[in-house]
């Protein structure tokens, strides 16, 4: 008898198996950020009061990188009153007086629709008012598009010589 007690010890008896089984298993696809590049800086150009200026800023990218079923955004722009010397009135091109043309993409990556804000230099618009540079209105999952825009200088008569500077931002939603 301690023979038996000690074979149900040693000795399991083994469990029936069935001929399919299943696995609830998961898998996490993750999204990245939606960012935007510009140039550091840039040369647009040099002229007369009575010429205007006008120049590109160089190449700007939107990266979206979310991954979302509906990856839709919208690329603004402002700037800040270019000034040089002392920043007076004389010294200073006032940011509405700066049209910005985005022109049409460079580069366009990915699904759904591209728009320029200003498509043609004739639609080009002032930067006080903070346009639309770009958008993208559908589309899903990762893309990106870049654009290179005209910054069109309006100079007053009164405007003095000088090396001007000023900030133009680039923001992304």
């Amino acid at each position: 008898m301690a023979i038996g007690a000690a074979c149900l010890v040693v000795c399991p008896t083994h469990a029936r198996a069935d001929s399919t089984g299943d696995v609830t298993a998961t898998v996490v696809v993750a999204g990245g950020e939606l960012s935007i590049i510009v140039p550091a800086s840039a040369d647009l150009g040099h002229g007369s009061p009575d010429e205007g200026i006008s120049g590109q800023l160089g190449t700007v990218t939107v990266v979206d990188d979310r991954a979302q079923l509906a990856a839709t955004w919208v690329a603004t722009v402002t700037a800040t009153d270019f000034t040089t010397g002392g920043g007076t009135p004389e010294e200073t091109i006032p940011a509405s007086t700066i049209d910005y043309w985005s022109g049409p993409a460079t580069q366009d990556v990915g699904t759904g629709v591209l728009v320029p804000g200003q498509p043609t230099a004739a639609e080009a618009v002032p930067l006080a008012t903070e346009p639309t540079a770009f958008s993208r209105t559908t589309g899903d999952g990762l893309n990106s598009a870049s654009w290179n825009p005209t910054l069109i200088f309006e100079l007053s008569p009164s405007t003095v010589v000088g090396v001007y500077r000023g900030t133009v931002t680039h923001s992304v939603a």
